[in-house]
C-alpha cells in the first residue's frame, strides 16, 4: 500500500476585541478577586455576566457581587490535561453555581481524585498569585467545607478598568491528505505538477480533490500540468509575517497552470511587485531539497489574451 502522508499542523493567531460596561466590570473585578454577575428584570443574577437577556434579548446591566464560593452541580473528569489547560495534574471539569448566582460557572476543580468529586459539593475560588483581569485570574475551585462567604456589595465601578482584550486562539492538528492530496504531494517531490480530471464535465482539477466540485462524482485520471501558468489575480502583500523571511511588499497571485481548470496560489518573483499583472506568463523556480516550488518568475512570453483565463479569476 502506498504511505500514508500526515503532518502534524498549527493555526494560531491572536484576536483582539473591545470589552463593554459589563465584561469590562467582570474581567476588572477578577483582577481585584471581585465576582461580578448581572441582574435581569425578572430578579435572576447571571454569572458569568451577559449583556443582553437569554430570555427577553434585553439589555442588562445591574451589576451584582457573588460570593466566592459554590455548590458544584456537574462535573466531569480530565485524566489527561492538554496544553494551555488550568492544572497541569489531573482535574475535575465543573459548573459551579456561585452563592448568590443563579446560573453556574464553568472551570477546572483541583482533587485528588473523581472519587474527591460529586454534585452537590461545596468549594470555593482559589486565585491565580498574579491576575491581569482574565478568566484565568481563577486559578481553579478547590473543596470548602466552611461556612458560606458572602460578598461585600461592589458596585462593579473600579479606577482603572480593563476597555480590550488579547485572546491566543490556537489550534492543533494532524492532516492527512488522502488519495488525491498524496499524489499531488508526491509529484511535487518530482518537481512535477499533477491534477485529476472529472469523468463527467472533464475538467482537470489542480491540486487533486478526489472528486469534482461541480460534479460530485470521483476523479482518478491523473493529468500532468504546467510547468508554466497565468496569473489570473493578485493582491500585494504589505503586512510581514512572523514565520516568513520574505521582505514585504510582495505578491502573492492565483496562477492557472496550463491544462488545469483550477488556479492555485504561490508567491510571484523575479520581478518589481508593481509591474505584476493579469495575463503575466509565469513558471517555478525551485530551491535545492525543496518539495514544492519557492515562487513563480516571469517567463519572458507576451501575456495571455483574458479570454483565455476569464473563467479561472
Amino acid at each position: 500500500m502506498p504511505e500514508v502522508l500526515r503532518a502534524p499542523l498549527v493555526v494560531e493567531f491572536p484576536f483582539t476585541r473591545s470589552l463593554g460596561p459589563v465584561q469590562s466590570a467582570f474581567l476588572t473585578g477578577l483582577r481585584e478577586r471581585v465576582v461580578l454577575g448581572v441582574r435581569t428584570t425578572d430578579g435572576r443574577t447571571l454569572v458569568p455576566p451577559v449583556e443582553y437577556d437569554p430570555g427577553t434579548a434585553e439589555e442588562i446591566h445591574d451589576l451584582v457581587e457573588v460570593a466566592p464560593t459554590g455548590t458544584v452541580t456537574t462535573w466531569a473528569w480530565n485524566q489527561a490535561p492538554r496544553r494551555g489547560q488550568p492544572l497541569g495534574s489531573p482535574f475535575a471539569w465543573v459548573l459551579v453555581r456561585l452563592d448568590g448566582a443563579d446560573t453556574a460557572l464553568l472551570h477546572a476543580l483541583d482533587a485528588p481524585g473523581p472519587d474527591a468529586v460529586s454534585t452537590g459539593m461545596r468549594v470555593r475560588i482559589r486565585w491565580a498569585e498574579e491576575r491581569t483581569g482574565a478568566i484565568t485570574d481563577i486559578a481553579c475551585f478547590e473543596p470548602y467545607d466552611g461556612e458560606p462567604q458572602r460578598p461585600d456589595g461592589h458596585t462593579g465601578e473600579f479606577e482603572d478598568p480593563l476597555t480590550g482584550i488579547v485572546a491566543p486562539a490556537r489550534l492543533d492538528y494532524i492532516y492527512a491528505p488522502g488519495r488525491a492530496q498524496s499524489d499531488y504531494i508526491n509529484a511535487l517531490s518530482e518537481r512535477r505538477t499533477v491534477g485529476e480530471r472529472c469523468p463527467s464535465c472533464r475538467k482537470v482539477y489542480v491540486p487533486p480533490r478526489g472528486a469534482c466540485p461541480t460534479c460530485g462524482v470521483a476523479t482518478a485520471e491523473q493529468v500532468e500540468v504546467g510547468p508554466r501558468g497565468t496569473v489570473t489575480t493578485f493582491c500585494i502583500v504589505n503586512i510581514k509575517a512572523k514565520n516568513l523571511d520574505i521582505e514585504v511588499p510582495y505578491v502573492y497571485a492565483h496562477i492557472a497552470l496550463d491544462g488545469a481548470d483550477l488556479a492555485l496560489h504561490a508567491r510571484i518573483g523575479g520581478m518589481p511587485y508593481d509591474q505584476v499583472r493579469m495575463g503575466l506568463r509565469v513558471e517555478p523556480v525551485w530551491t535545492a531539497g525543496a518539495r514544492y516550488p519557492d515562487h513563480y518568475r516571469p517567463t519572458g512570453e507576451p501575456d495571455a489574451d483574458y479570454d483565455t483565463y476569464k473563467e479561472l479569476l
